[in-house]
């Protein structure tokens, strides 16, 4: 049996030019759940991480604790595990908001009416969700709702078959939210139309732990912090 840790990235820059970089707290994030491991006795013999800078970043962090840092470096990198490409979603069903500059004017000018920017986002990132996972307009995007879900699906199975190739009876994969949701909803046979109720409760920097058996995947933990929780300080609870 290969126990699977999936691992959503520390938070990121979320509202910067640059997105997939991890801010000071999303460091700190990696930095406690590599901590923890140490602490728990939690071993990643085998690493793998999605091809964005923010899945490398945490991993570099958390595995630092463990005095593992070369076995960041050397890990398997699998663009399965990368996030959905929001910026596309959310242009194609509002074109107006097709550029990172006029995405930050939409914040701005929700704050000066007195609307948290966060939350008007999600509204509007939701909408443009709804449309792209309905299936009726598949031939818009690059890669369609079912795509990713098969992508997922796909980089999770692959992930612990080499897990059982090397002998190790674990892996650490460090990966976005969309992935993990995708997997869990994959395992737990959860609609579409509830799949992100699963993607907006992920922490950044949570864990969630699969068991990988002859018979499946099964799901042994979601979105676990006690990482952070033990911290007892509410900052490091963080959803993007």
């Amino acid at each position: 049996m290969t126990t699977i840790y999936l691992v959503r990235h520390g938070q990121a820059s979320f509202g910067a030019a640059n997105y997939d970089q991890l801010s000071p707290l999303g460091e700190r994030q990696g930095a406690l759940l590599g901590r923890w491991w140490r602490q728990t006795g939690v071993a990643a013999p085998s690493v793998v991480v999605g091809a964005m800078q923010r899945h490398l970043q945490t991993a570099r962090a958390c595995l630092a604790e463990l005095g593992q840092t070369a076995l960041a470096d050397e890990a398997l990198v699998d663009p399965g595990f990368n996030e959905y490409d929001h910026e596309a979603i959310l242009r194609i069903y509002r074109p107006d908001l097709g550029d990172h500059a006029s995405v930050r004017r939409y914040l701005i000018g929700q704050a000066e009416q007195g609307i948290d920017p966060k939350h008007a986002f999600q509204r509007v990132f939701m909408q443009a969700v709804n449309r792209w996972t309905s299936g009726q307009h598949d031939a818009d995007y690059a890669e369609s709702w079912v795509g990713f879900q098969q992508r997922c699906s796909a980089a999770v199975r692959r992930a612990a078959a080499l897990t059982q190739e090397r002998g190790h009876d674990s892996v650490a994969v460090f990966t976005s939210g969309g992935p993990i949701m995708a997997i869990t909803q994959d395992v737990m046979g959860v609609p579409d139309e509830r799949a992100f109720d699963l993607a907006w409760s992920l922490h950044n920097a949570g864990v969630t732990r699969l068991k990988a058996r002859p018979s499946g995947l099964r799901l042994g933990g979601f979105n676990d912090v006690a990482h952070l929780d033990i911290t007892r300080d509410p900052s490091t609870l963080t959803y993007r």
